[in-house]
């Protein structure tokens, strides 16, 4: 068979080690070049901050961010980047963090030095996403793509285990999602295939044991994989459904992904059944959407989405927002009806079936 793809790795450094932050963090920052670099979160790792502000002048600080990124609250941030003359981003936090660091990127242009505490995956591509008046838009833009990511596993320990599961089977999301994604290619699903390889065991691992360093590092190790695969592949259908149900219903991010991960799969299994058998292999399941929903119960995470805030009242809005948004590359057909069935058994929690 011919292999013909056109491919695009983004250049991005990535600095690993547990216990290394602080000074991976320094590190990078006097190879940019930076003197007054702006601090976005950091709320979970004050001994990180502590350290970049004994080494740097520290130009500003957002301790508070908000999930989705609201769009007052992006241009705030861009607004103080500006007044207090920062030359650097520097993201520690969750997907919350690096996305608000990533407006402040695009605005600006400053570059992005993102120190990941949970498994979002945002910090290894350059997608960016900002709400207003409860629509979520989202767009690519190299300016957004972190210049150095600083993975250090002894700073996701703190996370709660049932948010640090969420947030794991986001990262998941990442790599399933790209498999049937617009600009999917055999890197792409190589990438892929080895994050959710990662990332199987390694939630399995945290579930059993929430402070198993090697677990979180593990776990790191496929987010970046699978959010690699995610940038160069695009955005599928799971991630448009997601964005939709954060956006306008105000939906936690991760278990939102967490529980509609599972229907997406399946809604995709037969039109692709590559991608299900690349799943369920990794899985050790017969097929890969229900393998999928055995997971997501084995590790804890919510039931439903009636389980996080979603109504049946909001599900034929839902529906039409998600299928306008749904990209036309997604492998089975796509309409308003089929979407408005995925969400109510998401709703209720039905069960995947093989």
């Amino acid at each position: 068979m011919e292999i013909r793809f056109d491919h695009t790795t983004l250049g991005q450094r990535v600095l690993f080690g547990a216990g290394e932050a602080g000074a991976n963090i320094a590190a990078a920052l006097r190879d940019l070049g930076t003197s007054r670099p702006l601090l976005v979160g950091g709320g979970h790792a004050a001994g990180v901050v502590d350290q970049v502000s004994e080494e740097f002048i520290v130009a500003g600080h957002i301790r508070e961010v908000v999930q989705h990124v609201p769009a007052e609250r992006a241009r705030e941030a861009v607004a103080l980047a500006q007044q207090v003359g920062a030359d650097l981003v520097v993201a520690i936090g969750g997907g919350s963090a690096t996305g608000l660091a990533k407006i402040v990127a695009r605005d600006t242009g400053l570059p992005v030095v993102a120190v990941p505490t949970t498994f979002s995956g945002s910090e290894a591509t350059d997608i960016w996403g900002m709400t207003e008046d409860e629509r979520k838009t989202t767009g690519t833009d190299l300016r957004v793509l972190p210049r150095v990511v600083v993975y250090d596993a002894t700073l996701t320990l703190g996370l709660p285990p049932d948010l640090a599961v969420h947030s794991g089977l986001n990262a998941l999301a990442h790599a399933v999602d790209s498999l049937w994604a617009s600009r999917a290619d055999p890197i792409n699903r190589a990438m892929a295939g080895e994050g959710m390889r990662a990332l199987v065991p390694g939630l399995r691992g945290l579930r059993a044991d929430p402070a198993d360093v090697r677990a979180h590092e593990q776990v790191l190790y496929g987010t970046y994989l699978s959010g690699v695969a995610l940038a160069s592949a695009g955005a599928g259908m799971h991630h448009k459904i997601c964005h939709v149900l954060g956006g306008t219903f105000n939906l936690p991010h991760a278990p939102t992904h967490a529980v509609v991960l599972p229907y997406v799969a399946a809604f995709n299994a037969e039109a692709d059944p590559d991608s299900d058998a690349r799943i369920a292999e990794t899985l050790g399941t017969p097929q890969g959407a229900a393998g999928l929903w055995d997971l997501a119960r084995e590790v804890g995470a919510p039931g439903s989405l009636g389980g996080i805030g979603f109504t049946e009242d909001d599900v034929e809005l839902a529906a039409e927002l998600a299928t306008a948004a749904i990209p036309d590359s997604n492998p089975a057909p796509v309409s308003q009806e089929r979407i408005t069935t995925l969400l109510r058994s998401a709703l209720w929690g039905d069960h995947v079936c093989g």
